[in-house]
């Protein structure tokens, strides 16, 4: 409204100053009158009727809601799963026991039955499924030292309870701890019904409900998977903790997983323990589980000669083989680096075998090329675990190090590509930017108001248009990703029910858009030109808002959100968001000028220029368009690749990246830091 206030009062100003008998000015200003309505008219179009109250959800609602949202999970973490070989050719044996700390963990009788006792191994994730439930209160804590496995069990335990879901029990969703922000939700439910709406867009379908995520979370029927409590900032792990048993019913469930150390002097700083919570830490993995777990995962007839590797392990004569082999993490390098490309392995037996930390480095130096070495591209669409393009080694690790080093800067694992310009530019240099785009907006603007007449307007024009695109441009850089949905089979007549709910609402916006350009400019043109003009934007209105509110409305099919998804869908809603309102402005434009004399062609391409800056600045979804501007800029300088999604995506497909809803983050917590701990600035080859 204060644009459309704005376009008022410079209309008025200028209007007072021409002589309304001379017919130049009275043309000119007519123009200026019909092109400042064709840039406020998508302001003032994107007013919404007040929701009413809805009806109170039933029980079946739910259970639907519910099933749709265990389908989705399961078929989500089934592909990571997958991406990330946790059961190829099987588990990692780790064995899982309760804590030896008794600080760590409440009181014996409020856990579970006693004795209590809770043993596991990750290739019986069936037994700890069992043991889970049998928890009175069904809350479990997962801690380890780095790379022992942690989120590994965490994940392998959601998809068995998903894949053996039983009706009353609640639904196992991740998430990533680190997001939770106990000073904007003080409370976890809320924190989680925000997270589900938006990693699980089918949850926003109106089947379900007004807030299915929220009345799911309300009752009861989710089972927050917290992964990662050691991320969190020191003094944030305390509050989180408070946060988390300040939330807690009876009826709560949760698991949650920290490393042990961390998780310690956070409950110490909180003073308290989790409420009814079992502790579980792993053992190291013994010598003999190592080297059976290694030469299971060889080839009957390998390349190479494994033979000392495997009496290594088994005698623990190396220490620092030994160590390395110990853990989960170790394994999968071992495993990753030299068994899945047939690399020979005499190194690991050679004098890196005495020093833990060099062979471990070691391991986290080659593990990007032997990925891709092992995993060549394709473009066959059922290869879904190779990549669809092939990566330089040196440039991956240096796109790879380049974002580590960003996420480490900014205290976070999630890499959130909405996110880039927080993580890769100052707010100065964001409304640097945003000035360029304003500016070169303002010039369009002013050549659109030239080109249907207004020539001694097309300045006002184009300050206004530049102004409100800078303010418009500096809000992309922080806006969240928008949902769309184009596809129609099954859903003609839900198109056609939005565009009719729109249909009367937005027709009277329209007749006010008429009303307000009569009151401006009833001295200078026909009043039945602009009232038409009116008419036609009203129609405008009906048709872009009734198909963009079809579009960004999820299915009961949708799925659940992934980091490409999430980008194909915000710039599928951008696109559509400006053609929709570039062709009908410029349409509307052009019939309504011609019924002022003035040339068709020329009014819209006017009317489709400042269409297009309008649906470029309407709505609260810019994130793709703030992301491509920041992607540009980072390539320019060598810092990432143009295509910087399919990038990630491939390295996803490699199993370097792991995915957590809509987010990228490291495989492991190790890779980020060795990353991040390196200097190169440049590629090692050529960009």
């Amino acid at each position: 409204m204060a644009v459309v206030a704005a376009l008022a009062v410079a209309v008025s100003m200028v209007g007072h100053v021409l002589d309304p008998d001379d017919r130049v000015n009275r043309a000119d200003l007519g123009a200026f009158v019909v092109a400042a309505l064709a840039f406020a008219a998508p302001v003032i179009l994107w007013a919404r009727r007040k929701a009413t109250p809805a009806p109170p959800v039933g029980e079946e609602t739910i259970t639907a809601a519910k099933t749709t949202l265990t389908n989705l999970v399961a078929e989500q973490w089934r592909t990571e799963a997958t991406i990330r070989s946790l059961g190829d050719p099987e588990p990692i044996p780790v064995s899982w026991h309760l804590t030896d700390d008794p600080g760590l963990m409440d009181h014996p009788r409020l856990i579970g039955h006693q004795p209590l006792t809770f043993t596991a191994t990750g290739d019986r994730i069936p037994r700890l499924a069992e043991n889970f439930r049998a928890l009175h209160r069904r809350r479990l804590v997962i801690t380890g030292g780095p790379g022992s496995g942690k989120t590994t069990l965490a994940v392998q335990l959601l998809l068995r309870l998903a894949d053996d879901h039983r009706p009353e029990e609640p639904v196992p969703v991740l998430f990533t701890i680190a997001g939770w922000d106990t000073t904007a939700h003080p409370r976890l439910h809320d924190w989680l019904a925000a997270r589900l709406a938006q990693d699980y867009p089918a949850l926003t379908n109106p089947a379900y409900g007004p807030d299915a995520a929220g009345t799911l979370v309300g009752r009861g029927h989710i089972l927050p998977i917290l992964d990662g409590l050691d991320e969190l900032p020191g003094d944030a792990r305390a509050s989180a903790i408070a946060a988390l048993n300040g939330s807690l019913a009876e009826r709560d469930q949760f698991i949650l997983t920290s490393r042990t150390g961390e998780l310690a002097a956070a409950l110490d700083q909180a003073g308290d323990v989790l409420t009814a919570a079992a502790v579980i830490a792993p053992r190291p993995l013994t010598p003999q589980a190592a080297a059976g777990y290694v030469r299971t995962c060889l080839p009957p007839r390998p390349r190479h000669d494994w033979t000392p590797v495997i009496e290594a392990l088994e005698n623990a004569d190396r220490p620092g083989l030994a160590e390395v082999a110990s853990t989960a993490l170790g394994l999968w390098l071992i495993r990753t680096v030299y068994i899945t490309p047939s690399t020979d392995p005499a190194p690991l037996v050679g004098p890196l075998a005495d020093d833990p930390g060099r062979l471990r480095a070691h391991l986290l130096d080659h593990l990007i090329p032997a990925a891709i070495h092992a995993r060549p591209p394709t473009r066959n669409p059922a290869e879904h675990f190779r990549p669809r393009q092939a990566w330089d080694p040196g440039q991956a690790r240096h796109y790879l190090a380049y974002l580590a080093r960003q996420l480490t800067a900014h205290g976070t694992r999630d890499l959130a590509w909405w996110h880039l310009a927080d993580l890769t530019t100052t707010p100065a240099q964001q409304r640097r930017t945003a000035g360029v785009v304003g500016l070169v907006a303002g010039l369009m603007a002013g050549f659109a108001g030239v080109l249907i007449g207004a020539r001694s307007f097309g300045l006002v024009i184009g300050f206004i248009a530049g102004l409100v695109t800078w303010l418009s441009v500096q809000q992309w850089f922080t806006e969240t990703p928008g949902h769309a949905d184009l596809r129609l089979p099954g859903r003609t007549s839900s198109l056609i029910r939005h565009v009719r709910r729109k249909f009367v609402v937005e027709l009277v916006y329209g007749l006010l858009v008429g009303i307000f350009g009569v009151l401006i400019g009833w001295l200078v043109v026909e009043f039945l030109g602009v009232l038409v003009l009116g008419v036609v934007f009203g129609l405008f209105g009906v048709l872009v808002f009734g198909l963009l509110d079809w579009a960004e409305q999820p299915t009961s099919t949708s799925m659940a959100i992934t980091p490409q998804s999430m980008w194909n869908a915000d710039r599928t809603l951008t696109l559509l968001r400006t053609t929709t309102f570039g062709l009908v402005s410029g349409l509307g434009v052009g019939f309504g000028l011609g019924l002022l004399g003035s040339a068709f062609g020329s009014a819209f391409g006017s009317g489709l220029t400042i269409g297009l800056m309008g649906g470029l600045v309407e709505g609260k979804h810019h994130a793709w368009l703030g992301a491509g501007i920041i992607i540009r800029r980072l390539a320019r300088a060598g810092h990432v690749p143009r295509r910087l999604m399919a990038f990630l995506d491939d390295a996803h497909r490699l199993g370097l990246l792991r995915t957590v809803g809509p987010v990228y983050q490291f495989r492991h917590a190790d890779l980020h830091d060795h990353l991040a701990a390196l200097h190169t600035e440049a590629p090692e080859s050529g960009r």
